[in-house]
């Protein structure tokens, strides 16, 4: 009902399946439900009661702090699901930052953790951090709206001509490109009042950005200026994130040694691994958004641990991963794409809706880029077998994709990483046991490279392929063949 709809269905014996409405409607970033995910999710059975990630009457207060008025017409959770379904379960509503904090803790690794949520705004909430211990997630403090790293960090990808809410991740890449000294001391005067200490977690800006900032600076409007700007956002945002996990460690005596991140602002893999500056471990679940909370909702109540290693919890297209076809087009063609198997749930394609391809060729970064209709200067990550990465790579690394690392040899993989080399790494642990694991075994038997470029299957501005029909439809649009199961 904002952005980004999802569902997820759970049964008595858990978590069965989840899934975003843009994959269905073909519309990215989805705000709203569609036939096709429902009729999906009634597969499972019809519903008892629906868990719902915000509470809508204290958003409606902060919209009319906000002066939203319109907004405040938008009918409750349970008259907008009287619109889909017929009758209408029961909906239940969570809070939008306990929701986040559900998610990473309860599906996470570690019993005994912080959670530091960051995102744009929920009701009021823009910034929280949770004490997760046994199986209980306290609040330790919260930041309110209008002060929001969230907003903010939106406001500027708006102000280099992005879209908000959608193209963060693009300012994140061309931070590496531009000058983060030029601007740097510009943004910070004019934005932020003051940033986190270790005993003073808030941060407080000049300005609400919530309607942008586009007013900032007209002068500024040159490519490389949009560069520099995004390289000194890039860094002031990783300032602020150091500073905070520093104020959480302090907040709690240290007595936390490891740390998940939620939140739309987790997705930003260059800033994540600086938590390690301060926790042994550091855990980034694969849907930290908005979409996440899906499953973040029914947890909150639950409040029962159910430890996700893959993202694999989407549409099926049933049959066997077709690992030799896959390989036969990767030797021949060098690039192919695979559609097989249950969906992802997240941004990131993890092998089963991925354009694949060598990693060593010099020309290939081009080529995939021509393909996906992308800027240049866009990195694509690498999958890699778990038991290789140490090798190849330096830093925190996951199976999900959240973290860059810095590649030890990027003259032999030109393809998968970006201009300060470093790599959005994704590993694949033994413990997968979908096909894309027995793929990467094969092409490291074949090749003696233990990765390949994985991107996902879609274009600029469309969601990833979802369905076979999608597949063959891509297929035939852009030239590239997509595997398909038998």
């Amino acid at each position: 009902m904002a952005h980004d709809a999802s569902l997820a269905v759970f049964s008595e014996d858990g978590l069965e399946w989840a899934a975003h409405a843009e994959r269905y409607s073909r519309v990215k970033n989805d705000k709203d439900l569609n036939v096709e995910i429902i009729n999906e999710a009634m597969q499972y059975g019809t519903p008892d009661i629906v868990y719902f990630y915000e509470q809508p009457w204290l958003k409606k207060s902060r919209q009319l702090y906000s002066q939203q008025y319109t907004l405040l017409k938008k009918p409750s959770p349970q008259q907008y699901l009287a619109q889909c379904l017929n009758p209408a379960p029961q909906v239940k509503t969570v809070n939008h930052h306990l929701s986040h904090a559900a998610y990473g803790y309860y599906t996470g690794p570690y019993t005994k953790a912080l959670v530091i949520v960051i995102d744009s705004i929920g009701e009021w909430d823009t910034v929280s951090i949770w004490a997760g211990d046994d199986g209980k997630l306290k609040r330790l403090w919260r930041q309110q709206y209008p002060h929001s790293i969230g907003i903010w960090y939106s406001a500027m990808t708006q102000r280099i001509g992005l879209k908000p809410q959608e193209h963060e991740y693009i300012l994140m890449g061309m931070a590496a490109i531009g000058d983060k000294e030029r601007l740097y001391a510009d943004i910070k005067r004019d934005f932020i009042e003051q940033t986190p200490t270790s005993y003073h977690p808030f941060t407080t800006f000049k300005r609400n950005c919530h309607r942008g900032c586009l007013d900032w600076r007209p002068d500024l409007n040159s490519v490389q200026d949009y560069a520099d700007i995004a390289a000194a956002v890039q860094r002031i945002y990783e300032e602020i994130f150091v500073e905070l996990c520093r104020s959480a460690y302090h907040m709690t005596d240290g007595k936390y040694d490891s740390v998940i991140l939620v939140g739309g602002c987790a997705l930003n893999c260059v800033a994540n691994p600086l938590a390690q500056l301060f926790f042994k471990n550091v855990h980034v679940p694969a849907n930290p958004g908005d979409a996440g909370s899906a499953i973040g909702a029914v947890l909150a109540v639950k409040q029962e641990f159910m430890p996700m290693d893959h993202a694999y919890l989407g549409h099926n297209i049933k049959g066997e991963y077709p690992v030799e076809e896959i390989l036969h087009e990767l030797k021949t063609n060098r690039i192919t794409a695979v559609a097989a198997n249950r969906a992802e749930f997240g941004p990131r394609a993890l092998g089963h809706r991925s354009i694949l391809a060598d990693p060593r060729g010099d020309d290939v970064k081009g080529l995939v880029n021509s393909i996906k209709q992308r800027e240049d200067f866009r990195p694509f990550a690498p999958a890699i077998l778990e038991e290789h990465a140490d090798k190849y790579f330096e830093g925190l690394t996951g199976p999900f994709m959240q973290y860059v690392a810095t590649c030890k040899e990027p003259s032999a993989f030109p393809a998968i990483v970006h201009y300060d080399d470093t790599s959005r790494v994704q590993t694949v642990p033994r413990s997968n046991t979908s096909g894309f694991r027995k793929l990467l075994e094969r092409w490291y038997e074949e090749t003696g490279c233990p990765m390949l470029l994985n991107t996902s299957l879609n274009v600029k501005g469309e969601p990833l392929v979802n369905t076979r029909e999608d597949a063959q439809r891509w297929s035939k649009q852009y030239g590239v063949k997509v595997c398909l199961p038998n």
